[in-house]
């Protein structure tokens, strides 16, 4: 199974997942048990992503497997791994970072009396995570991009007998929905107009027409781009993010600082040949303003855990800056 380094994608993948289940079906009552089955199975494919870097000839191009999934009319869309050098560091971003988050995860929430749950839900937030980095296409991303929606509402809320966190875990999901409406919008517009929903179909559609959207290209880049402000919390949809410290700390790490609020960025990074000009200018002054206004905001702070979350809004807004201020350099 595992001859060509391809495949080692599919357990990186689905090892999480795996735990996940298992957790929930059959080890809810030995805590001890489900934490070393998530922190393993984070650690296993932490181990696999570094043997599938090393291993894979990048010099080759685009490495790309798949097994078709849904076949309606004229759409075609397949459950895949695209395998390119961004995809490839996101990996050992999300394996590496998560698998040091549950070993710290293991210390600090060992007297909790919902330890398996919580191992649980990281396990689950992990494979979706997965499934946004090696999503090969809008559909498969566009599911795994709602079961982070789902794996974040699940963990900021886990204290949910703490009014304040229940109010805070239904504010993160109602203002990432906002945003994933705008994100299907232009999906569906992308398909109209492309004809696919394939990154790599539609990266060489765009290159030999770059007019393939038309006069609605701005607009279609723009309503992708309303995925990004919900996931990356940019303005007008940063506000879910300080109150999302009512989770547990692990799960401010994680999510909040380091894999979550980074999924708008990757995915902007990898649609970033369909963005026209104009709207990169206005994601860029997004960007901008969101990093201007989160360290104002964060000056007049006076909990650590919100000083903390308005600095990452910040950061965020200067890496969605520079997404936009990069590629439009290179357009111009």
């Amino acid at each position: 199974m595992f001859g060509n380094p391809e495949n080692l994608a599919w357990p990186i993948l689905f090892l999480p997942l795996l735990s996940a289940v298992v957790i929930t079906l059959f080890t809810q009552r030995q805590p001890k048990v489900s934490a070393l089955i998530s922190i393993g199975a984070v650690a296993l494919s932490f181990v696999l992503s570094c043997a599938l870097f090393a291993t894979l000839p990048l010099d080759k191009g685009l490495h790309e497997i798949g097994v078709q999934w849904l076949s309606v009319g004229n759409l075609e869309v397949s459950l895949g791994a695209r395998l390119d050098g961004l995809s490839l560091m996101m990996l050992l971003v999300v394996t590496g970072v998560g698998g040091v988050i549950h070993v710290y995860s293991y210390g600090y929430m060992h007297d909790d009396q919902s330890f398996s749950r919580f191992f649980a839900s990281m396990s689950l937030f992990t494979f979706s995570m997965l499934g946004i980095v090696l999503a090969s296409n809008f559909l498969q991303m566009f599911v795994f991009w709602e079961l982070v929606g789902v794996s974040s509402y699940l963990l900021i809320g886990f204290w949910y007998e703490r009014a304040s966190a229940a109010d805070a875990c239904k504010k993160a999901f109602i203002t990432n929905r906002l945003g994933d409406f705008g994100f299907l919008l232009g999906i569906i517009m992308v398909w109209a107009a492309a004809g696919s929903l394939n990154f790599a179909q539609l990266e060489q559609r765009f290159a030999s027409s770059p007019e393939v959207m038309g006069a609605m290209a701005t607009v279609a880049g723009l309503l992708i781009f309303c995925g990004a402000m919900g996931k990356s919390a940019q303005f007008p949809l940063h506000v879910w993010l300080p109150d999302a410290m009512e989770g547990p700390t692990p799960v401010s790490a994680l999510i909040h600082a380091a894999t979550m609020v980074a999924a708008g960025v990757y995915m902007l990074c990898r649609v970033f040949f369909m963005l026209n000009v104009p709207a990169l200018e206005i994601i860029s002054w997004i960007g901008g303003f969101t990093a201007l206004l989160a360290a104002l905001i964060a000056v007049q702070q006076d909990d650590i855990k919100r000083i903390l979350a308005y600095s990452t809004l910040s950061q965020l807004g200067y890496m969605v800056m520079a997404v936009g201020l990069g590629i439009s350099a290179l357009l111009t």
